[in-house]
């Protein structure tokens, strides 16, 4: 499934195909309160069609606007504008909390590349796309993970491709919500089980399927900080050399389904390989925040929000991950 700005892309280059006149228009600062992140986009055509999101509506419903009266000259350059300075801005155009946003609107033509950008993304790089702010010249080139957006040197600096990465261990019932959930999300999943018999009903389009050892698809995958791995299958030979490898890794999030005293007993286990004491705390187990998930479904909403709130910074005093969670007096009962 793509993720919305993936098919803002998508859409902007199957218009210009089809002789239409378009803009990009990319988030590229906020001050304050915004309904949007830096990096969001929206396409809007020459005849006010729209696709993708900045704000939330109402600056949209001006972008549209001025196309529709102002068109989209061959010759335009790109150029920044801004919304929200002034409390009647932030008013008229629905900013919460007088938040100001900044875009980079860029009309598309030939030169623009996006036929090229898509056909390396499909190919599964992570890009960098050069916007001279001047001429409205594009190059791609090849970005490194931890690149985000920027403007310097009056060029616009933007990051495609799949930046986030989630490997599954395991291919059962609780990896498929998972792995759906995720690529919504705009993670790159990958689904690793060497058993015939769980691959056998594999059937998520869109979702890759591998079937060697857990721990060699880890070496191979060479983690970095937009890498998750999550083992799923509760059965150690298959889980704990992939996790051993995965926490000396630079994964931004390590996680093992398990009670409690199935983690305790993992943890034992992974200090056997020489695993450091600050290696070993990197394991999120019992997987997921607490939010008194049971059924396949909700434990991956939990698995996902604490890999976003990691994802993201949270600071870990304003988390209940599912291994502080209260216990119940009748003792282990939870499977996370």
């Amino acid at each position: 499934m793509d993720s919305l700005d993936l098919d803002v892309l998508k859409t902007a280059a199957s218009w210009l195909d089809a002789g239409h006149r378009c803009e990009l228009v990319t988030v590229i600062k906020t001050w304050g309160s915004s309904p949007r992140p830096i990096g969001a986009t929206l396409a809007v055509r020459d005849d006010g069609r729209v696709i993708g999101s900045v704000s939330g509506g109402c600056i949209e419903d001006d972008l549209i606007e001025n196309v529709r009266a102002q068109g989209i000259s061959p010759d335009a350059k790109p150029h920044i504008v801004s919304y929200g300075i002034s409390a009647d801005d932030a008013h008229r155009f629905g900013l919460p909390c007088g938040g100001t946003i900044e875009l980079a609107i860029e009309p598309l033509g030939a030169g623009s590349g996006m036929r090229a950008l898509l056909q390396r993304l499909e190919g599964g790089e992570l890009l960098e796309r050069r916007l001279d702010l001047n001429s409205g010249a594009v190059t791609l080139a090849h970005a490194n993970p931890g690149s985000v957006l920027r403007v310097e040197n009056e060029a616009l600096y933007t990051v495609h491709g799949p930046r986030w990465r989630l490997f599954i261990i395991g291919a059962g019932p609780l990896s498929r919500f998972l792995a759906q959930v995720a690529s919504a999300m705009d993670y790159r999943v990958i689904v690793c089980d060497p058993r015939e018999e769980y691959r056998a009903d594999w059937n998520v389009a869109g979702i890759e399927l591998v079937h060697t050892m857990p721990d060699d698809l880890v070496i191979e995958a060479r983690l970095d900080a937009r890498s998750a791995v999550v083992a799923l299958t509760h059965d150690p030979k298959l889980d704990d050399l992939a996790l051993m490898e995965a926490l000396k890794s630079e994964a931004f999030y390590v996680g093992a389904i398990g009670s409690r005293l199935n983690n305790a007993r993992r943890r034992e286990r992974l200090k056997l390989f020489d695993l450091s004491e600050a290696e070993l705390d990197r394991l999120h187990g019992p997987i997921g925040l607490y939010i008194g998930s049971k059924t396949p479904s909700e434990i991956g909403i939990a698995i996902l929000a604490e890999m976003t709130a990691i994802k993201n910074g949270v600071p870990p005093a304003m988390l209940v991950p599912h291994s502080a969670a209260p216990q119940p007096a009748t003792g282990e009962v939870c499977a996370l």
